[in-house]
């Protein structure tokens, strides 16, 4: 096919997406019907969040975005609420009007009253998000401190990515003897404090915050509503791990979705380097962590980690 006749068909499929998206809107409108037992991924910034997302995304009987959703619902909380304290929101958040509007927006884009989301920000709404939807079923993806603070010190060196939302933060950021100018990642109660930090300060900071506002927040989730998954568990044994998982959403695990965790670990999710354990002793970040793992103990021991 020529590129001329290629770009017809994607002019052609984009405004039929949208013609369809439009209509489902409309239908949405008329029967009114919530979001039914979605299923929220939850877990620090480089925990392998968008692993286990993107599988789930694989589900038939789920609806995804296929991507992140940061912007979404800042939009509809922004950040100058909060007085840019933090990106938490609560169970005092939470409204009809937000439940319509979010149950629309995806039945809109994906055609399902049940769906899958993820974002950087969703460990600190849990309440929020609970209120939103009582039913909505939770996956709490851990990983290991050592591992998870490198990849966050990595991640800070990527503003492009992990730091596009950030342009009108109120403060002035100087973290790393002003290497690194633009926060990364989420914004916790306290932040500000750590505006001229080493990056490894900043990030030993947030892995505790996020980890413990989702441990805190569990305590009210049913335990039918809740699952907990080790990234190194879903390393050593994906195929077992996701079974586990989708059973406990209740979600079919068929031989497609069997294939497809067999061979998970070969694409390259916004990943750095080749997935392994225990990366960051043998990295260029290892004394950066090995200074602040004390300072993450209580919540890596809380999370069921020994260190």
């Amino acid at each position: 096919m020529s590129e001329f006749w290629l770009k017809v068909d994607k002019t052609l499929r984009y405004h039929a997406a949208r013609v369809q998206r439009g209509m489902r809107s409309m239908c949405w409108q008329f029967g009114r019907r919530p979001a039914q037992r979605p299923v929220i991924i939850v877990g620090c910034s480089r925990a392998g969040t968008t692993l286990v997302y993107k599988t789930f995304s694989e589900s038939q009987a789920l609806g995804s975005l296929n991507r992140e959703t940061h912007d979404f619902w800042v939009d509809r909380h922004p950040l100058v609420n909060k007085h840019w304290n933090t990106h938490a929101l609560d169970a005092a958040d939470a409204s009809a009007a937000d439940r319509n509007f979010v149950s629309r927006y995806f039945y809109a884009w994906t055609g399902r009253t049940r769906f899958v989301d993820k974002n950087n920000q969703n460990g600190l709404c849990v309440p929020y998000l609970h209120a939103l939807f009582p039913d909505a079923h939770f996956v709490y993806i851990k990983r290991s401190p050592g591992d998870n603070l490198n990849s966050l010190i990595e991640g800070w060196g990527k503003p492009d990515e992990f730091a596009t939302w950030s342009d009108a933060l109120p403060e002035k950021v100087g973290v790393e003897q002003g290497r690194f100018k633009q926060w990364c990642f989420f914004l916790a109660e306290g932040w500000r404090a750590y505006l001229n930090a080493p990056v490894e300060t900043v990030c030993a900071f947030q892995y505790t915050a996020i980890n413990q506002a989702i441990l805190d927040a569990r305590r009210a989730i049913p335990p039918a509503q809740w699952s907990e998954v080790f990234y190194e568990d879903l390393v050593r044994d994906p195929v077992g791990e996701f079974r586990r998982l989708f059973n406990e959403a209740d979600l079919p695990f068929d031989a497609a979705m069997q294939t497809f965790c067999e061979n998970v670990l070969d694409i390259p999710y916004n990943a750095f380097s080749e997935i392994r354990l225990d990366k960051w002793k043998d990295g260029r970040n290892h004394d950066k962590v090995e200074r602040v793992l004390t300072d993450v103990e209580p919540v890596a021991r809380a999370m069921g980690y020994l260190v």
